[in-house]
């Protein structure tokens, strides 16, 4: 793909199989966010310890392996950057994502915590060199559509996962046994990895990373690599504002991913079989939308799309927390709360490839060139320290409130993450809307 910068008169070429390969790999990741992460350790975990104390470890162990993640993303960024490579770091944790993920539900429910700990931690570092690497594969002028590209068809790898575990769900009872749900569960925790290693293989064979010039930072040690890069943010006007912005509003995305299997079975009241169905298909939404607004970000700019993502997840969050109030049947045996879960989850799904996309966007436009690692370091710092924060007050919520409350107490928790939000959104005002060049 062949576009040319107006202002220099210089032709810039893509090969279309680069832009192709690292999406690929967004859909081989989406694979294992969705089948791990979104779908599977949160039903294991509650199967183990039940509902009240099996959301608190899931919150807990997604807080320890994204808050140890987010205190050295800026430090392994600046490492890439010294590198002047992102693609074997890329690699190293991929794998560090896959492998663990296979012995989870074979280990005693500690130790498979702690496992899904590590797989975690490998995935979220991933993702840091997976963002940088966009500077690679795009041009200014096409790099919102791109990127919107990664994100909208990355969720055909929720579709793919899903319609998988449909597959394999479909001899499922509605109320199967012990030894029914744990010979399902250790499937999908086999297939789920083994797709995300194949399908990212693409993208280190077939993009050829040409070396960068090494970037200033020369701090090894994490902390100190962290405390350097924070100290660097007043020398990018509106930088410090964004990611200070991000740190409130991405607690919505990051906790709704992790918790939405099991607000559908255990709040909404779906079976595994059709909770999984209508998760499937609030994914084709994330595909249309990944597709619409890296369209729009690009015509429009990120900010503007940003912000009209932002208000649409607020109504999805406020429909979403009523939904739990609604028991009257509505539509075709689904209640009336089902029907405007579904509404929400369509929202929700239709903003989630926006607000990635024009985010990664907004962090590249602002960030000086030579220290992208490392500034998309600390862009994944804010984002993973949100959602260790997040996750503890939903668990805590959840802890705390259920026994009183039921599935009530899930209301309460979605009503935090609105509050969080907000004040993103309303932060993100004063942010200024750069252009790279």
């Amino acid at each position: 793909m062949a576009t040319r910068n107006a202002a220099r008169g210089v032709k810039i070429t893509v090969p279309a199989t680069w832009i192709a390969s690292w999406t690929l790999y967004d859909l081989a990741n989406t694979i294992w966010s969705y089948g791990i992460f979104s779908y599977g350790i949160g039903l294991y975990l509650n199967r183990q310890l039940g509902d009240a104390d099996g959301g608190l470890w899931l919150q807990v162990s997604i807080a320890i392996s994204v808050g140890f993640n987010a205190l050295i993303s800026p430090a392994i960024g600046a490492i890439s950057d010294r590198a002047g490579k992102r693609l074997p770091y890329l690699l190293f944790f991929t794998l560090m994502a896959v492998i663990p993920t296979f012995f989870v539900t074979h280990a005693p429910v500690l130790l498979g915590v702690a496992l899904f700990c590590l797989a975690n931690f490998g995935y979220q570092a991933a993702l840091v060199y997976y963002d940088a690497t966009i500077r690679v594969v795009s041009t200014p002028e096409n790099r919102g559509w791109v990127s919107g590209l990664g994100n909208g068809l990355g969720y055909l790898g929720t579709i793919l996962i899903g319609v998988i575990i449909l597959v394999m769900s479909g001899s499922l009872p509605d109320a199967p046994s012990d030894a029914e749900f744990y010979a399902f569960i250790r499937n999908v925790f086999i297939l789920a990895p083994a797709l995300f290693a194949i399908l990212a293989i693409p993208m280190f064979l077939v993009i050829k990373e040409v070396p960068e010039p090494a970037g200033r930072s020369t701090k090894k040690n994490s902390l100190l690599a962290t405390l350097d890069t924070i100290k660097e943010l007043k020398k990018v006007p509106g930088l410090r504002r964004f990611l200070i912005a991000r740190f409130f509003y991405t607690d919505a995305q990051n906790t709704v991913i992790s918790i939405m299997t099991v607000f559908a079975t255990s709040a909404v009241g779906f079976s595994l079989g059709m909770a999984n169905i209508v998760l499937v298909a609030l994914a084709s939404t994330a595909v249309v939308g990944g597709i619409y607004w890296g369209r729009r970000t690009d015509s429009h700019g990120p900010k503007a799309s940003l912000n009209k993502v932002l208000a649409l997840w607020s109504i999805a969050l406020v429909l979403g927390s009523i939904s739990l109030f609604f028991k009257g049947e509505a539509i075709a045996g689904f209640t009336q709360g089902q029907v405007m879960f579904v509404i929400a989850g369509v929202i929700l799904g239709f903003g989630f490839g926006g607000l990635s996309g024009a985010d990664r966007i907004i962090m590249f436009r602002l960030s000086p060139p030579k220290q992208l690692g490392e500034f998309y370091g600390l862009y994944g710092l804010v984002g993973k320290g949100s959602q260790v924060i997040g996750s503890l007050i939903y668990g805590a919520t959840l802890f705390f409130l259920f026994e009183p409350l039921q599935e009530k107490a899930y209301a309460v928790g979605l009503l935090t993450l609105l509050a969080t939000m907000l004040v993103g959104w309303y932060l993100l005002r004063g942010v200024p809307e750069q252009r790279e060049g």
